[in-house]
């Protein structure tokens, strides 16, 4: 799928690099406090690494502040959170609901492997099993992957297939519409959406698409996946 606004392309990669900075020192004494919190209260180190496929299939390392009980996959190899997972740590759920562990990201977004908005980037673990059960989802990969996005402020983690496909459908719509005056929103969307201010009244005032409209717009792109199995490696 190749983006209506391709000219912007270009310019947001310069602006990306711009925000990161600024939001980068801004963040700084955030990252801190929440790094000497995580130190404090649990086990293993602060920070987090992973493997991810970022823009035209590329893997890059990505950083997050630790959220898990350190090596929580030495007993079950790679798989997504789940709901309730006991594998997050008390502060780390804090983290988790108010995005603040993505916040090292930032550092992603300098290098050139992630923007600020874009589709959340997967696991390489993971991404056969979705291509053959969404032939389309490959198509994802034509921008670079986002800290936050139009998927990120309104659907819950991945649990299944369906709920890969609903994502899916998010970021082809982002992919399509990418703009300035999308991401522009995007971002406030994000800013409020992790103070805790709900989707549904921030889409109506910002007027970001939400799932209804995502849908319409993409039906018969990505079509329902033949099962609604869980994925775990």
């Amino acid at each position: 799928m190749r983006p209506r606004h391709a000219w912007y392309l270009p310019c947001k990669a310069a602006i990306d690099l711009v925000a990161a900075l600024a939001l980068g020192f801004a963040a700084l004494p955030v990252i801190a406090l929440a790094a000497l919190v995580v130190k404090l209260t649990s086990r293993g180190p602060v920070f987090y690494t992973q493997t991810r496929v970022g823009r035209g299939g590329r893997r890059f390392t990505i950083y997050k502040i630790r959220t898990m009980v350190h090596n929580c996959e030495s007993l079950t190899g790679p798989r997504w959170s789940i709901p309730g997972d006991p594998r997050v740590t008390p502060f780390g759920w804090l983290l988790r609901k108010t995005h603040l562990d993505e916040l090292p990201q930032l550092l992603n977004v300098l290098r050139g492997e992630m923007s600020l908005i874009g589709p959340r980037p997967e696991r390489p673990e993971f991404i056969p099993e979705l291509e053959r059960a969404l032939p389309v989802y490959a198509q994802r990969l034509a921008v670079r992957p986002g800290v936050t996005g139009l998927a990120q402020v309104q659907l819950p983690a991945d649990t299944d297939l369906h709920s890969v496909r609903l994502k899916l459908a998010h970021d082809l719509y982002y992919v399509r519409h990418v703009n300035p005056w999308l991401d522009l929103r995007l971002l406030v969307c994000t800013a409020f959406y992790a103070a805790g201010v709900p989707f549904a009244l921030l889409s109506r005032l910002l007027r970001v698409p939400d799932g209804p409209a995502v849908e319409r717009e993409m039906q018969g792109v990505v079509s329902e996946p033949p099962a609604r199995a869980r994925i775990a490696s």
